[in-house]
């Protein structure tokens, strides 16, 4: 073979293999973290898992949106799942805050010894109606006993002539826990009660069903829904967060986030925006009980 026959050869030997090799650096490049992982101003980016009650849900994000507005540095993820998946997550080490619409029960204390619960805010639990429900106010005790089945028509009620369809909370719930606990006095459910796995989703199924009766939290009552009225000493008294800070509405509970130990840290600081004035506001605006 001739010299430049091989001169030839091997030129075209090494574009081949400065070709491979440009290729495989667009294409390990291309496997690199984004440079929009790292803020502008080049500090790392810190994370914070919240997860658990679908109640303090949305307050919870609508805080981290504010906060992340003003920290560039931050990314805090917010999910659902019940106030029993949030304790066991923190108590697991899985998340970093817990959300719970509900104490913590004495055998979750006792497993996990080493939690710390925050009250951000205040809520009432709504019992709803479909809209074209005409029943008045009701006694716990007559809400009790529709939830025990021992009432099968609103007309017994002084409502319509309309089967009564109980709809209430999976056993994941914080806000079923306390309702339990708060009305049932820990007496057991109609076994025909249709379990929901969000406060949005029992009152998509009132909005869906006339004869359903449900309960949710203060911030997903709106004018679509109607709340029924809680009878106390003689007088009606409606959900409200007035009527809630005024000690008058009788189906109040706390809304607590959970760390493991004391809070440090980003969530000892988004803690302290949430408890704060910026962070009462947003639980004003989002339908619940600020902190006195």
């Amino acid at each position: 073979m001739s010299d430049s026959r091989m001169h030839a050869l091997y030129a075209l030997s090494m574009a081949v293999i400065l070709s491979i090799a440009l290729i495989m650096s667009g294409c390990i490049q291309q496997q690199e973290p984004s440079a929009s992982a790292t803020p502008a101003n080049g500090q790392k980016v810190q994370s914070l898992t919240i997860t658990g009650s679908t109640t303090v849900l949305p307050v919870a994000q609508a805080a981290a949106d504010a906060y992340m507005n003003t920290h560039g540095n931050v990314d805090i993820k917010v999910s659902g799942g019940g106030s029993s998946v949030g304790v066991q997550a923190i108590g697991e080490g899985t998340a970093d805050i817990g959300m719970s619409s509900r104490d913590l029960k004495a055998e979750e204390k006792a497993r996990y010894p080493a939690l710390v619960t925050t009250v951000i805010g205040n809520d009432g639990i709504a019992v709803i109606v479909h809209p074209a429900n005409t029943v008045g106010p009701l006694t716990l005790d007559q809400v009790k006993a529709v939830y025990q089945g021992n009432h099968t028509n609103w007309k017994e009620l002084g409502g319509p002539d309309l089967a009564i369809v109980v709809v209430g909370r999976d056993s994941a719930s914080g806000t079923r826990e306390f309702f339990h606990e708060k009305v049932m006095k820990k007496e057991n459910f109609v076994a025909t009660q249709l379990e929901k796995n969000s406060n949005g989703a029992v009152k998509q199924t009132i909005l869906q069903t006339p004869g359903a009766i449900g309960y949710v939290g203060l911030g997903y009552v709106d004018q679509t829904i109607r709340t029924v009225p809680i009878m106390v000493s003689g007088s009606p008294v409606e959900p409200t967060v007035q009527n809630v800070l005024d000690g008058k509405y009788p189906i109040a509970r706390p809304l607590l986030m959970i760390t493991r130990g004391e809070p440090a840290g980003l969530a000892k600081d988004y803690l302290a925006f949430l408890t704060g004035p910026d962070g009462q506001k947003i639980m004003e605006e989002e339908g619940f009980v600020p902190l006195v």
